[in-house]
């Protein structure tokens, strides 16, 4: 099979090249390098250095291509909202780009990179039934009001998501990520093409990004870790997440390239990859500080408008439909990340 990964000189990219070279696959890995993710020394090899908004370039490497495995994006909160144009250039324009030159050759299945946070907020209950909490308030996260509350005032408990909640994003990445989901879903039904999205949790492990504004919270923690620092930890530490490693999310775009490949025309199915084991974000301070034998994490009560406060997920649909399964835990994966290489700093 010849894949083309967008993106593959990435964190997860690189992975999934990785990993389909491993079992015999030829891959084609486009990227643009762009510096703020990546530092000065990083190369693709053999494959093609540019945009994914590059329609000459896509030209060239959609020959002979199977199925596409797009992972290329602007990916974290970013700074603030001047990188909303950014966001929408990199994560639609470029999403859409690809489409059409998809539609322009014979290539009819896709494998997207989406993201848990077209979420929103992740599932709620109440005594009353399920519950949909409205954007936390600036007056609530200013005086240590954390979680989401009932009607009257009760602290609501949060739950397992799956793929058919509504979906409601609330930050600009995250709705670049949902409009991502869409134009596929469109460009399968004008086209006949397959795609299969793939709601990525919190995916942490060897080779994160290590300085960027953009990278993930375990990077984060892990360098300040490095540079013998406390890790600082947001809010009051016991937001809800899902941490699952890299090589499982590797695998997990295996799995849904091979279905790609034998779905019927026009099907398009959203999938959450996620480890299905629950930790706090000081559960995870504390195990790489743990593990790194460095400073314990420190709770600050700092806040950002555009976190959720907790959002966990079933993947019992991935692993009933695709046959995947998560083969590193928590305790496995956080004892191999505290000491792990990290990418280099971007300039």
């Amino acid at each position: 099979m010849r894949i083309l990964v967008t993106g593959g000189a990435g964190f997860i990219g690189s992975q999934i090249v990785e990993a389909a070279r491993s079992r015999g696959d030829e891959v084609v890995v486009l990227d643009s390098l762009r510096p703020d993710v990546h530092g000065p020394s990083a190369s693709i090899g053999s494959g093609i250095r540019a945009d994914v908004r590059d329609t000459s370039a896509l030209a060239d490497a959609l020959r002979g291509v199977d199925v596409v495995c797009h992972q290329a994006a602007k990916v974290g909160l970013g700074v603030d909202f001047s990188d909303a144009p950014d966001y929408v250039s990199s994560n639609d324009l470029g999403t859409a780009t690809l489409l059409a030159a998809m539609a322009g050759s014979s290539v009819r299945r896709l494998v997207l990179a989406s993201s848990m946070v077209v979420y929103g907020e992740g599932a709620y209950g109440s005594p009353s039934g399920p519950v949909r909490p409205s954007p936390r308030l600036l007056a609530d996260l200013e005086a240590g009001r954390f979680d989401p509350l009932d009607a009257d005032g009760t602290p609501l408990v949060p739950e397992l998501i799956d793929e058919n909640f509504p979906l409601d994003p609330r930050n600009v990445y995250a709705a670049t990520k949902l409009a991502q989901e869409h134009l596929a879903s469109a460009w399968a039904r004008s086209t006949g093409g397959v795609v299969i999205a793939l709601r990525y949790h919190n995916v942490y492990g060897p080779g994160m990004p290590s300085n960027t504004p953009y990278a993930g919270v375990a990077s984060l923690f892990r360098s300040a870790v490095e540079r013998g620092e406390a890790p600082r930890v947001f809010e009051d530490g016991r937001q809800r997440r899902d941490f699952v490693h890299v090589r499982d999310v590797a695998s997990a775009n295996l799995a849904a390239i091979d279905a790609a490949m034998t779905a019927g025309p026009g099907h398009s199915r959203a999938f959450n990859v996620a480890s299905g084991e629950v930790h706090t974000i000081h559960d995870l301070a504390s195990a790489i500080t743990a593990h790194a034998h460095g400073v314990a994490p420190v709770v600050t009560g700092e806040f950002r408008l555009g976190d959720v406060r907790h959002i966990t997920a079933s993947s019992a649909r991935l692993r009933a439909e695709l046959g995947w399964r998560p083969t590193v835990t928590f305790e496995e994966g956080m004892r191999e990340f505290a000491t792990a290489l990290l990418r280099e700093a971007v300039a």
